[in-house]
């Protein structure tokens, strides 16, 4: 029996690898996707596009994306609807977002031996949509590249070029981490309950789009960073720095360290220490 398996709808990767040699299959092949912000309960998802996204019907909702053009993408049974991040409530983020997932730091997947997503693809229009866009495949060893050969070869799979990227990802992403509803949070900060309107976060998320955030795997750099960034945070905040040193696997501890170690930015440093004075002053 040969057993593969979309394991971040279903199962914690590092548990499955730890019981896959106790499961008596002959082979493992291990499809997963780029995972980041789960809703802690389908109820918790309608409220978001309820609320956030104003959809009443959310019976007819197929699914939804935060994608690189700085918008939500909704598609639903007769629609496809897009708002910018900018114009959602400040206040709807939190009980969107399952808190074990801001003490995750696998947004890569990286027990999988193939993992496909959007967030290092390009968005060729903006008309382009979540549902008719390119993905990016990460091939991680041999069997991923049996599982990508044998697509191919039965015609359910078409290659596109090698993934590239450019421009500057970092300062985007300290940026993104001060401004995050949550991070607020944190340091005490007011959190608004009402997002820009949405003609002006049209105009914000265009912008930004086309003239400040990076492309491609540069775009992907800037996601990984900005939620491993709030993430280590997070877990500074409820465990204390200790505690999240132990927690962060190394290389998310080397990407928390360079921003912190970041002459050009302070950005990071002042939220910790922000962070830090908060938890003691509660305590």
């Amino acid at each position: 029996m040969v057993y593969e398996t979309s394991f971040s709808l279903k199962i914690a990767p590092s548990a499955f690898r730890a019981i896959q040699d106790d499961l008596n299959l002959e082979d493992v092949f291990v499809l997963g996707t780029n995972c980041v912000d789960n809703s802690p309960t389908p109820e918790a998802a309608q409220r978001f596009l309820q609320e956030g996204v104003q959809i009443s019907n959310t019976e007819t909702v197929r699914g939804y994306e935060f994608m690189q053009d700085f918008k939500v993408h909704v598609k639903t049974a007769d629609a496809y609807i897009t708002k910018p991040y900018f114009s959602l409530p400040g206040t709807i983020a939190e009980p969107s977002i399952a808190t074990c997932c801001l003490a995750c730091f696998d947004y890569t997947n990286g027990l999988a031996d193939v993992v496909v997503g959007y967030m290092g693809a390009p968005l060729e229009t903006s008309n382009s949509r979540m549902d008719d866009t390119y993905q990016t495949l990460t091939i991680r060893n041999e069997r991923g590249s049996q599982m990508v050969e044998t697509a191919t070869k039965l015609g359910k799979l078409r290659l596109g070029e090698v993934a590239t990227g450019n421009g500057a990802h970092e300062k985007l992403a300290s940026t993104t981490v001060a401004a995050d509803s949550i991070v607020m949070g944190m340091v005490g900060g007011k959190i608004p309950e009402e997002g820009m309107p949405v003609w002006m976060g049209n105009i914000m998320a265009f912008i930004i789009t086309n003239y400040v955030a990076p492309k491609g795997v540069s775009f992907a750099r800037y996601s990984i960073d900005y939620h491993l960034l709030r993430n280590y945070l997070h877990v500074v905040q409820v465990w204390g720095e200790d505690r999240a040193k132990e927690m962060l696997p190394q290389y998310a501890q080397d990407i928390v360290d360079h921003y912190l170690g970041l002459s050009s930015d302070e950005t990071m440093r002042n939220l910790k220490t922000q962070i830090e004075s908060t938890k003691r002053n509660r305590q």
